[in-house]
């Protein structure tokens, strides 16, 4: 389930081969993304067996699993889950984590080209991933994998304003000295800031789909240093630079959080979940 969301930054969509490029990235250190990524809040997954239908016995397609942030939660609720995940570590840290849950399978592949069976699913799930699959196949291949009222339930994830305010406003200097892309004095955005009309619209587009329902949740999560320098870690807007310029955005980082703000600052996600029937 990789991300879009790291830091303050400029949302431009990227070209097709960076696309690609840095969706792959995240299979590099499959076992630290394990680690460090968060677990989606509870009452997500009521909220996707209500408007969904992810619940026991309900047969889910899950594109890009990653380790499985969300497959394992879904599992334990009784869903019967295929799920697609083009990283080969990401899968293998996946299976393991998949371990016991016999109705589960992860299968190693991009989904873009991976055949479609024959039984519908009554749910297309991605969770922090279906921005990273080709605009051009995820929103009609998903519709062709669902039986006829089924749903496509996307989740995402963004960092927004909230949390340890001031500390976010002052390590954009550390991103501007760092990281060349970054825009000078770059804010984030407020919660009620982002809506999902360009999801629903992308939806709406494709003609095979109903209105789309959303559904948000807000989580401030606390971290010491160690742990969120592992986080952004975990970012391909991160992995993508040059090594030396890297460690020297985490070592600016790191001196900012032990330095200022006693060695642990709040960091708040939203998370958006968008279901849309299929018609």
């Amino acid at each position: 389930m990789p991300d879009n969301t790291t830091r303050a930054r400029r949302d431009d969509r990227p070209e097709e081969s960076r696309r690609v490029r840095l969706s792959r990235m995240f299979d590099e250190d499959a076992e630290l993304y394990d680690r460090a990524r968060p677990a989606y809040p509870p009452e997500l997954y009521d909220d996707l067996a209500e408007l969904a239908g992810a619940r026991s016995g309900s047969r889910v397609l899950e594109v890009g699993c990653g380790t499985g942030q969300a497959t394992v939660p879904l599992a334990g609720r009784g869903c019967r889950i295929t799920a697609v995940e083009a990283g080969a570590q990401m899968a293998a840290v996946a299976r393991r984590n998949l371990a016991g849950a016999a109705a589960a399978e992860v299968v190693t592949a991009d989904f873009e080209s991976w055949p479609l069976p024959g039984e519908p699913f009554d749910v297309v799930v991605s969770a922090t991933a279906f921005h990273w699959i080709d605009p051009a196949v995820r929103t009609v291949k998903a519709a062709d994998a669902l039986r006829p009222g089924g749903a496509l339930a996307v989740v995402r994830t963004q960092h927004v304003r909230g949390g340890t305010e001031e500390f976010f406003v002052e390590v954009q200097r550390c991103y501007e000295r760092f990281d060349p892309d970054t825009p000078p004095g770059l804010r984030l955005s407020s919660a009620a800031g982002i809506d999902g009309s360009d999801h629903a619209g992308e939806v709406a587009r494709s003609g095979r789909f109903g209105p789309t329902v959303f559904r948000r949740y807000e989580q401030d999560l606390t971290y010491a240093t160690s742990d969120y320098l592992a986080l952004l870690r975990t970012y391909s807007g991160h992995r993508a630079l040059p090594e030396a310029a890297r460690e020297g955005l985490l070592g600016c980082v790191a001196a900012l959080i032990d330095g200022r703000y006693g060695g642990r600052v709040t960091r708040r996600h939203l998370i958006e979940l968008a279901v849309s029937p299929r018609r």
